[in-house]
């Protein structure tokens, strides 16, 4: 069994723990590829985050012609050439996973890579951590890092499996683009794609098992986000897909609705996106006696070490989905960063930061979020102590220039204090409007500080961003800005 320093599981966020401090060290680092292909890089590169914007972008030009018409201007999209369009994606995608790979596997004498699945194995109490590939190769390390990642949830439904049947992981790489396409889901990865596919053309059909879509959001958020893509897509709630059977050249879809009703949906693919769950129970995490939460994450403390019967081990850590309730790219890489500190310079370790998280949906409209929800906050510090304030997009200067009559902007704060508890946005260019309120947040500014101890560009957009906050009702503080 070869021996290593540093054994790492995951080439996502990962992969940046091999940092110059092991260059005369001997590291190992396993990953047996995202999606159905042997890709190096983790899930944001090739299946997840940056593909999904790369195409995110040419939907929102393809919708172009609806906004130029609230604005007299006459425009059409003549024509989405899909084929092309993957290639341009994947070919510079596909390129930076394999030259990151060529630098692991060949470039650097002092990392080994082993592209196969991989399980724990041995005593996890103490260093040194083992862990056998598919085909047998073992490795033993001083300091294990997991950072195994996530992968799509299927359900135990007929059919599931059939050709046409695909996940995030293969939806991008479809020869064709789909005529009609079924969506499974009602999160984030479901509405995206259903944002980008109605753009080019497809006709689209989302089924979600509860009433409404994205309902993990603040509840407004979530009803202007509902009526907006009824509005775009065909949207059917409280349905429950019970089998997929081939039908002619497609697929038909058996629904089965609250009530007990059964639907038919004949479609020429399907695209299941009800969640993701981390890959613990692939690299044999429980079978060696690590603690797992109920979903499957492993457990971890504030410094990112790996909890065994309720206590850290020494040299194990854990980082990014397969540990993180925020399945995020992120907070892996936030994480990342405090693993490489703790790894490096373990007589005084650091805590990871996990307050005020932020997330964005690039569907359409475009949602971003941090913090807690109105009902969350109303649980925190009582409804009695809640100020919201919902800004509309178009009731400032730039919202009357693009017309916009759906973007809306709430932000929910302590009336007593002025601390900003949370922020949700819906609208054109939610996730960048978003940032000075996770600034805030994240420095301890109180929400009238944010807004008046800085100058907001008139008449910039960001003024939603500005009146949002002025719209709170909070205290004053002394010497406060004017």
């Amino acid at each position: 069994m070869a021996h290593y320093d540093l054994s790492i599981i995951g080439s996502g966020s990962g992969n940046s723990l091999i940092t110059p401090f092991w260059d005369d060290k001997r590291v190992v680092l396993a990953d047996k590829g995202s999606g159905s292909t042997a890709a190096f890089g983790g899930t944001c590169l090739n299946v997840g985050c940056i593909p999904t914007k790369m195409f995110v972008r040419p939907a929102a030009l393809a919708r172009g012609p609806v906004e130029a018409a609230r604005l007299n201007v006459t425009q059409e999209t003549t024509e989405v050439d899909w084929s092309a369009m993957r290639d341009r994606v994947f070919g510079r995608i596909d390129a930076i996973s394999a030259g990151g790979r060529q630098y692991r596997e060949v470039e650097l004498d002092h990392v080994d890579l082993v592209t196969e699945q991989v399980t724990l194995t041995g005593d996890f109490s103490q260093p040194p951590f083992a862990f056998v590939s598919e085909s047998g190769v073992r490795a033993e390390a001083d300091q294990l890092v997991i950072a195994a990642g996530s992968r799509p949830v299927l359900p135990q439904v007929p059919g599931i499996d059939l050709p046409g049947v695909h996940t995030s992981d293969s939806i991008m790489r479809i020869e064709q683009r789909p005529e009609k396409l079924l969506i499974i889901g009602g999160g984030y990865i479901a509405c995206e794609f259903a944002g980008v596919f109605s753009a080019f053309g497809t006709e689209v059909i989302q089924v979600n098992r509860s009433q409404g879509l994205m309902t993990a959001m603040d509840a407004d958020i979530s009803a202007a986000f509902s009526a907006e893509a009824e509005k775009n897509w065909t949207v059917h709630y409280q349905r429950t897909a019970t089998r997929i059977a081939e039908h002619g050249e497609g697929l038909r879809v058996e629904l089965v609705t609250s009530d007990g009703r059964v639907e038919h949906q004949d479609v020429d693919a399907v695209l299941v996106a009800i969640g993701r769950m981390p890959n613990t129970d692939l690299i044999g995490a429980r079978e060696v006696g690590l603690d797992v939460h109920s979903d499957g994450r492993l457990t971890v403390d504030e410094y990112q070490r790996v909890l065994s019967q309720g206590e850290p081990v020494a040299g194990l850590y854990a980082l990014g989905d397969v540990s993180s309730e925020a399945m995020l790219k992120h907070v892996a890489n936030q994480e990342a960063r405090v693993v490489a500190h703790n790894l490096e310079h373990p007589d005084r370790i650091r805590a990871s930061r996990h307050e005020a998280i932020p997330s964005a949906i690039f569907s359409f409209p475009e949602m971003a979020q941090v913090g807690i929800t109105e009902v969350q906050a109303a649980e925190t510090v009582g409804a009695e102590n809640l100020t919201t304030k919902i800004q509309r997009y178009g009731d400032t200067a730039y919202g009357w220039a693009m017309e916009d009559g759906e973007g809306i902007f709430k932000v929910i704060a302590d009336r007593r204090s002025g601390q900003i508890l949370g922020a949700h946005v819906m609208g054109y260019q939610a996730s960048n409007l978003i940032q000075p309120i996770i600034q805030a947040m994240s420095f301890g500014q109180d929400a009238y500080t944010a807004a008046r101890g800085q100058y907001w560009i008139h008449p910039a957009l960001m003024e939603v961003t500005e009146n949002a906050l002025l719209g709170l009702e909070v205290p004053i503080p002394e010497d406060a800005p004017l």
